[in-house]
């Protein structure tokens, strides 16, 4: 298929990668052009100038970018994937963005005859790297259907939730859980220690039970360590976590645990943790 990605960070430059390794022939476009012509060296793709010169003779485009305002422009503005996308086309937002903003951006696609699926995503880098995400999507089933067996490409599950907005509201359920997660983790290993207890016999203990999980699998030794140089950033998931309380704001969902936690999200910032991974809930206890 004739297909445009539209963002090339963490996420977007190997996913585009895995589109062209599956026999598609890919256009790219990135605001820092050097990235885009990095990833046509690595790739032999394509790159354009502009969201609406990538999308021109697209049937799909994908996009990932990074928050509620990137995706009005790269999608709605001047030279933007609504300006070029041929009639019948599909956009994918795979961008984490407000359910508000998703619905918006189905309707002005609609009314140019294209269709649009929110498609926000989970597995972080290492998902987008090693092509295992896992896609949480809203939108009409029969655009769904056309686009599922492309995003297969880079995807180990992938999931209709509901309407356009569902995917969005979906990740907001992922990123609530993983909150709690990690700060549970976090209180454990930091207890483990306090108490002098081995943590590799702990964890070696509990993980064969109903405290098992991705992270405790994935991060602990890390975590115990004080490495957080890898992963999904504090203020990617602090953006998220913005999104999900406003959002709860409005549907009268009370999320005590999820506020807490990004609270002490903003104080691993004030750390200097910005941009450790989010496992480093830890360090607030480690100070």
């Amino acid at each position: 298929m004739q297909i445009a990605f539209v963002g090339l960070g963490v996420m977007g430059f190997p996913m585009a990668g895995y589109l062209k390794a599956a026999g598609h022939e890919v256009t790219v476009f990135n605001r820092t052009m050097a990235k885009a012509d990095e990833w046509r060296e690595k790739y032999a793709g394509n790159c354009a100038g502009t969201p609406a010169a990538a999308a021109e003779h697209a049937e799909i485009v994908f996009c990932c970018v990074g928050n509620d305002d990137d995706v009005r422009q790269v999608i709605l503005g001047d030279n933007g994937i609504l300006q070029g996308i041929p009639d019948g086309g599909i956009i994918v937002d795979h961008t984490t963005v407000s359910a508000s903003v998703a619905r918006e951006v189905s309707e002005a696609a609609r009314s140019k005859d294209v269709g649009f699926l929110d498609a926000p995503l989970s597995g972080g880098q290492a998902g987008a790297d090693n092509g295992q995400l896992t896609i949480m999507v809203g939108g009409d089933a029969d655009v769904f259907a056309r686009a599922e067996p492309v995003m297969e490409a880079y995807a180990k599950a992938i999931i209709l939730i509901g309407p356009v907005g569902s995917g969005q509201l979906a990740k907001m359920v992922n990123q609530i859980c993983i909150a709690g997660i990690v700060q549970g983790l976090s209180e454990g290993l930091h207890f483990a220690k306090c108490a002098g207890l081995d943590a590799a016999k702990v964890i070696d203990a509990i993980s064969k039970g109903a405290a098992q999980s991705w992270q405790m699998e994935n991060r602990w030794q890390t975590m115990i360590r004080s490495e957080f140089e890898f992963g999904f950033a504090v203020e990617w998931m602090r953006k998220d976590l913005k999104i999900t309380l406003g959002e709860a704001a409005g549907n009268g969902a009370t999320l005590e645990m999820t506020k807490l936690v990004d609270g002490f999200y903003a104080q691993v910032e004030d750390l200097g943790g910005r941009r450790w991974d989010t496992s480093s809930l830890i360090a607030r206890l480690q100070k």
